[in-house]
């Protein structure tokens, strides 16, 4: 399933990357006290492979620090899931490093600290990155501590909490996907009319609004024939060409055309920076396929036509979309009159 990026995902991954960030800059901190043996926190003459690891262990965690910088900075970026394994891997390594060397050379029982790794993985990877984190932890922790009588209880307690902080994590995640995509479902609600799936009035003026200032042409459609439609094949019909409509219009506009429903059978298109040549080119193209036979079930076919007003705004004007389509309904209705004048 593909994950829906948007605001309360974004948040979650900074608020991780922000915990990330302090929670090493802390262990910068205790590891360099811990190094330098100035104080009774560690032993004052440290063999040399401690303090390799604790000097491994610095570079590794400032590192981290790097990658969850620009993770934090860029929580959409189809890097963050590398940048999130990376960071799993460098604090991985950094912590087993220390349990390992700490059990072999000091009588300190460190062994805990490998739950960190797994608990930092499944945050970030659910269940599978705790399970994965676990069995790396314990394998590393029995081949290379082998004398250590605290195996049981690494490999114990580590799966219970590796199955527990991962199930939790994969809950959640779940559960913020659901309400993600019962958001993006409310707005596409809120947006789009539910017959047709085209954008609505709503939608429409925001587009109108977000191009204030620019060239735009306004064409207003109204479709000719739909109450007999409706009238000899019943409302349901009227929905499939209602719907079918608004599938034509989308595959004749081209890409930043936006074509919406007012309601009934009037649609509404919009066309930034089009000048009059191209507002009429696209009109033709809406009259060719709108005329064109629709299926309504059954074996039934029926045909409508379409008027169509044109509304433009010239670069720097201020007319708003109100104001542009009132224009353009006058000129559809001189186009729905003109066969009847001519007769």
């Amino acid at each position: 399933m593909q994950t829906v990026i948007d605001d309360s995902l974004m948040s979650r991954r900074r608020s991780i990357e922000t915990a990330g960030l302090i929670s090493r800059s802390i262990g910068i901190l205790s590891t360099g006290i811990y190094a330098s043996g100035l104080t009774d926190y560690a032993p004052h003459d440290l063999s040399a492979g401690m303090e390799l690891a604790c000097w491994y262990g610095i570079v590794a965690m400032f590192l981290s620090n790097l990658v969850a910088y620009f993770a934090r900075r860029r929580p959409g970026s189809r890097w963050y899931t590398p940048f999130s394994a990376l960071q799993v891997a460098l604090d991985t390594a950094t912590i087993v490093g220390f349990v390992v060397i700490s059990s072999l050379e000091y009588p300190q029982t460190t062994w805990p600290l490998l739950i960190l790794t797994i608990a930092i993985a499944a945050l970030r990877h659910r269940l599978v990155g705790a399970l994965a984190a676990f069995t790396l932890t314990s394998t590393a922790f029995l081949l290379m501590v082998p004398d250590s009588p605290d195996h049981s209880f690494v490999i114990g307690i580590g799966f219970m909490i590796a199955v527990i902080t991962g199930a939790q994590s994969a809950a959640y995640s779940k559960q913020l996907l659901t309400l993600q995509e019962a958001r993006q479902a409310l707005h596409h609600q809120a947006n789009h009319d539910s017959l047709t799936g085209l954008p609505n009035r709503a939608q429409l003026a925001e587009y109108a609004a977000e191009r204030t200032g620019s060239t735009l042409a306004v064409l207003l459609l109204d479709l000719n024939g739909f109450k007999q439609v409706n009238d000899v094949h019943g409302h349901a019909a009227g929905d499939l060409l209602l719907h079918e409509m608004g599938v034509r219009l989308n595959g004749v506009l081209n890409p930043g055309d936006l074509a919406g429903r007012l309601g009934g059978d009037e649609f509404l298109v919009l066309l930034p920076e089009a000048d009059a040549a191209k507002a009429a080119q696209i009109g033709d193209r809406i009259r060719d396929v709108i005329r064109r036979p629709v299926d309504i079930g059954d074996g039934r076919q029926v045909t409508v036509g379409v008027s169509v007003g044109v509304a433009l705004r010239a670069a720097g004007s201020d007319a708003t979309l109100d104001a542009l389509t009132a224009e353009a309904d006058t000129a559809m209705y001189q186009d729905k009159r003109a066969p009847k004048l001519a007769a």
